[in-house]
């Protein structure tokens, strides 16, 4: 038998190591025999990750907050808030199943190129070798933005990597550099990217589809610092008119509530890729069960996010942004239902049972602001200006109370940015919240005025458009902003820029077989 890398010892938990082997002997169905094309597109339907890194990510992030003591919670909530390692438990959006499931899902992709090079199957064979080369890509994509530092070129050769598989059943027991495992996904992302075919995908959405795939080529080579080919493959996706593709937010104004939003939402053109997964983020931004202690309450909603002083407003009556005015929950918590728990229901009796939810992984607004970015930082500021304000105008009504909606300029930027109060690392008073946080970018220099302004809307833009999506985390990774976490009882706790516990902790078990903790 081939030499099985460690990484799927892990998925046996603690059976002995001589079953585990023997349960890697066996092919799980007949899909396994990938001899057929259309036994290759069926087995990439396995190739996306079942588990979603978002609830680590947002408990992580700044936009969260500590309502007290009163509220129970759960242990791996509590961890992730206070930065800690997090016990091996089994819930489904812990750092081993999120760990388990990406590894699991990088090696059907690499069992189905192993397939593909032996069938040699014509135009077809390299749409489906570009979808699995995407997977691997997008699977080791989420695990270093999860367990590894942001990208760094003047630490890229210091901070540590992760295992990158490539052959079906090959083990790699190294982790590697940062530098090694972002030219490898680098190099998956475009290899893929010539072979793209959507001819063949029955629901593109829930695949690789060429939008898809130029929407991860931008968001990744944004991170990796490629502005100009962020700005290439995002345009891909946009074409001559974003508004045509970018959500349009007006459409959920009249719907009945919060089902209705949902369903719209996750019906919206804008939604380019769509990734099912076992998890609890959609029950958690709700305040099901024990999840009200840390939450985005109205604190957070009202000085940080969808009621925070913008140009387009501030609070719920004079404010144009239409989210202001589709939140839902109580002080405690606000949410905006773009991501609803999916319960599978497998025992009606005992009304048992397994919780999805579907998170929208790339979208054409996101991928706007992508853009948007990348030419704040090369100084292109009429081209980002053109993004920011096709933003708005999809996001925002014309007018409502005292506000309106702003046309954005170098300008007006600049007057409202200047014009606001530094949030201080460490918040000790509800006065002291705000959106504008000193940036300290990991790698790469930012210019003060404009560039540093207009990046500051950027940024609050990308944290309402990705909301409890994760991504929040790791703008905060990549733009060094400081911030702290309040407790209950106790002093506030701070995440320093290039603070290393940013990098989450690795399972203990892969710690176990081997692989270098994450320094601390």
């Amino acid at each position: 038998m081939k030499k099985y890398n460690y990484i799927f010892l892990t998925l046996c938990g603690t059976a002995a190591l001589s079953s585990c082997d023997k349960f890697l002997d066996e092919l799980p169905d007949d899909r396994a025999e990938l001899n057929s094309i259309e036994k290759v597109k069926s087995f990439l339907v396995s190739a996306y990750p079942t588990k979603l890194p978002d609830y680590i990510l947002e408990y992580s992030s700044d936009n969260v907050m500590c309502n007290g003591n009163a509220y129970n919670t759960y242990t791996d909530q509590e961890k992730l808030y206070r930065w800690e390692d997090v016990e091996d438990v089994n819930y489904n959006d812990t750092p081993k199943q999120v760990w388990n499931g990406h590894y699991t899902a990088i090696a059907t992709a690499n069992q189905a190129l192993e397939a593909l090079e032996e069938l040699e199957a014509g135009a077809q064979g390299d749409a489906l070798k570009a979808e699995a080369l995407l997977c691997r890509a997008y699977g080791m994509f989420n695990l270093a933005n999860t367990f590894c530092m942001a990208w760094n070129p003047d630490k890229a050769e210091e901070y540590p990597g992760l295992p990158y598989p490539k052959q079906a059943g090959v083990s790699v027991d190294e982790r590697g550099t940062l530098a090694q495992l972002y030219k490898n996904i680098s190099d998956d992302i475009e290899q893929a990217l010539p072979l793209l075919n959507d001819s063949y995908l029955a629901v593109p959405k829930y695949h690789f589809n060429a939008k898809a795939a130029y929407a991860f080529a931008a968001r990744f080579n944004l991170y990796y610092l490629n502005d100009d080919k962020a700005i290439e493959y995002a345009s891909k996706v946009l074409g001559e008119n974003p508004e045509s593709v970018i959500r349009n937010v007006s459409a959920y104004t009249n719907l009945a509530g919060v089902t209705d939003i949902n369903n719209s939402y996750m019906r919206d053109d804008a939604n380019l890729m769509m990734v099912a997964a076992y998890s609890l983020i959609g029950r958690a931004f709700q305040g099901a069960g024990s999840f009200m202690r840390y939450a985005h309450n109205q604190e957070i909603t009202s000085n940080e996010t969808f009621w925070a002083r913008m140009p387009w407003g501030s609070g719920s009556s004079n404010n144009v942004l239409y989210e202001a005015r589709m939140l839902y929950g109580s002080a405690n918590l606000v949410y905006y239902p773009k991501m609803l728990e999916q319960f599978e229901v497998t025992d009606k009796v005992l009304q048992t049972g397994y919780a999805h939810t579907v998170d929208p992984a790339f979208t054409a607004d996101e991928t706007l602001l992508v853009r948007a970015e990348a030419y704040t930082r090369k100084k292109e500021y009429a081209k980002a200006l053109a993004d920011m304000n096709t933003w708005v105008r999809s996001h925002c009504r014309a007018s409502l109370g005292t506000a309106t909606r702003p046309v954005l300029t170098e300008e007006s930027v600049n007057t409202f940015v200047d014009g606001l109060a530094e949030v201080p690392a460490v918040i000790t008073a509800t006065r002291q919240r705000g959106t504008k946080k000193p940036l300290h970018p990991q790698g790469f220099k930012v210019e003060e005025g404009t560039m540093t302004n207009m990046l500051h809307i950027i940024l609050h833009m990308r944290r309402l458009e990705t909301y409890w999506q994760g991504l929040r985390f790791l703008d905060i990774k990549r733009y060094g902003i400081e911030f702290s976490h309040n407790l209950d009882g106790a002093d506030p706790i701070a995440f320093k820029a290039g603070d290393l516990r940013g990098a989450i902790q690795l399972p203990a078990d892969v710690l176990a077989a081997g692989l270098s903790a994450n320094p601390r």
